[in-house]
């Protein structure tokens, strides 16, 4: 590799500009990779990721890689963390999201790598605990959920054998120790970077756990790898704005081809560059994904600070622009935004008008505190106990990402969701719905495959857990499940009881869902205060 000298006001420096092909070249055999960025190609280091993997079919090195991400990183059609998938390449995984990279999930179920899933508030936080010289990270988070090493440790196949977490008791209190590990290479991404390194983020939608990755590989003896779209002089860039002290970067790759996401190219909206008017956010249509989100926003208060999962959640936000109440939630995304709208889709993890942008860790230090007044989750299995699984069904590692320190964070959580799995067909009456072709699959199965949320736990901390879905509402109660309401247009036992492997309680006044959330028009929603005693001024 090449480097040149460059000169600013008399200084004198070695330039870390490389090309992708370079840059791999610092990854060696049986190296730990920490790569950042979120799932849909969102703060995605790409070139660099593919050229590690054209180096490897070209060489056959680098060789038993253990690779280690936050969140997800890929396309779900070969990109991202899929460009690495090769046996051999790769011999452990430790992802918090593996949703996004089918071609790594696969190499898991067939047991040719280890495969774990950890929370990914705990992985941005060893990230810091790394940096910090600390041990390791220990916290509530995880416990009673399949991360608990008394249920699976977090291993998603029978190859992965290593003890990743730890339970301790802290002056009479149980804990969760996840311990800290040595970093030999950190894959990080900006949008500009001059000639020492120095790394700024200006043009993208998060600033995820980059300074950290990096400082993590630093601080451990190893290397970071910083992809960027623009190179300026060394000494042009505003130190107020720089996220990665050079200090810290070995490596710079310029890629002007650089997107803003899979998805998107560039949209300064979502940079937090432009603000745009909530009239420009497009109306959901009227589907159950609408009515679902409808019965979500009615678990709002005015005043609330919210966090909102990926997929059906994120309609909760598009619902209450819709109504003209966006400014009566604060809405956050374990990204690190407050405020604003979230994006959907592949662009989730971004945001429109928000208010502020930090780094993931600092804003899972908020969740994990207590700071969310309430969460809103997607679902894929409830059981009768109210455990939910949302990382491995249907043969599918789905991972858990920050659901587990969301959902075990917020004080009231809502999880959404279709009653079953897979293509129906209903019919929406104006007041309530009708099946016309049933689902083909229970989502309420008398046992979770997986358990990324703990009724019993969720009972023990007294937090309130409402169960959303298009035709019926269930609560969380000591005997666990309770049916409270039911849509009009339905028979109960045909088109709910029956749809389900167990049969839950059923609230003594059972309720008729509102017929609002089956109208063409807006709701005139009106959200209820904040309970008593929880006012902020």
């Amino acid at each position: 590799m090449t480097y040149t000298t460059a000169r600013k006001q008399g200084s004198v420096a070695l330039t870390k500009v490389m090309s992708a092909t370079e840059a791999a070249h610092l990854v060696r055999d049986g190296d730990t990779v920490l790569v950042d960025g979120s799932g849909g190609g969102v703060n995605e280091p790409g070139l660099v990721l593919l050229a590690l993997a054209d180096r490897f079919l070209r060489e056959s090195h680098p060789t038993r890689l253990t690779i280690v991400h936050p969140s997800g990183i890929g396309d779900g059609q070969g990109g991202g963390i899929d460009y690495l998938a090769h046996p051999g390449l790769v011999s452990r995984v430790i992802g918090g999201h593996w949703n996004w990279c089918s071609r790594m999930q696969a190499l898991a179920t067939s047991e040719q790598i280890e495969a774990y899933c950890l929370p990914q508030g705990v992985i941005s936080h060893l990230f810091r605990a790394i940096a910090g010289g600390k041990p390791g990270v220990f916290t509530h988070v995880g416990l009673g959920t399949f991360v608990d090493p008394r249920i699976d440790g977090g291993r998603l196949n029978a190859k992965a054998k290593d003890q990743l977490v730890e339970t301790i008791e802290i002056r009479g209190r149980e804990y969760l120790f996840y311990p800290s590990f040595k970093v030999d290479v950190a894959i990080i991404r900006g949008t500009t970077a001059d000639a020492f390194g120095n790394i700024t983020m200006e043009g993208e939608g998060l600033y995820a756990e980059t300074l950290a990755a990096a400082q993590a590989a630093r601080n451990s003896g190893g290397r970071v790898i910083a992809q960027v779209k623009t190179l300026v002089k060394a000494g042009e860039l505003d130190p107020r704005i720089v996220k990665v002290p050079g200090t810290v970067v070995d490596a710079v790759v310029v890629n002007p081809d650089q997107r803003l996401s899979f998805l998107t190219q560039q949209d300064p909206s979502l940079t937090g560059a432009l603000r745009v008017s909530s009239t420009d956010i497009p109306a959901l249509p009227l589907n159950e994904r609408k009515i679902i989100a409808r019965r979500a926003a009615f678990e709002l208060h005015s005043g609330d600070v919210a966090n909102l999962g990926y997929g059906m959640p994120d309609g909760v936000a598009t619902v209450l622009a819709e109504e003209g109440l966006s400014d009566h939630v604060t809405f956050t995304l374990e990204q690190g935004h407050y405020g604003g709208v979230p994006a959907t889709g592949a662009d989730f993890g971004m945001a429109r008008n928000q208010m502020a942008m930090i780094d993931a860790g600092a804003q899972f230090d908020f969740y994990d505190g207590g700071g969310l007044d309430v969460a809103v989750l997607s679902f894929a299995q409830v059981d009768p106990k109210g455990n939910v699984n949302v990382s491995k069904f249907g043969g599918r590692i789905a991972g858990i990402g920050g659901f587990v320190n969301i959902a075990q964070g917020a004080k009231r959580v809502v999880f959404v969701g279709t009653l079953r799995a897979g293509k129906q067909t209903v019919s929406i009456t104006g007041d309530g719905i009708s099946v016309q072709h049933e689902a083909k699959s229970p989502k309420f199965v008398s046992a979770v495959e997986q358990i990324s949320f703990g009724g019993a736990y969720a009972l023990q901390r007294e937090v309130p857990v409402t169960y959303v879905t298009e035709r019926a509402v269930f609560e969380l109660a000591e005997d666990g499940l309770v049916l409270t309401e039911v849509a009009a247009g339905l028979d109960l036992e045909r088109d709910v009881l029956q749809q389900m492997e167990f049969r839950p309680r059923i609230a003594a006044a059972l309720k008729t869902m509102d017929a609002r959330l089956f109208a063409t028009m807006p709701m005139g929603l009106q959200l209820a205060p904040r309970p008593a005693g929880t006012e902020r001024y």
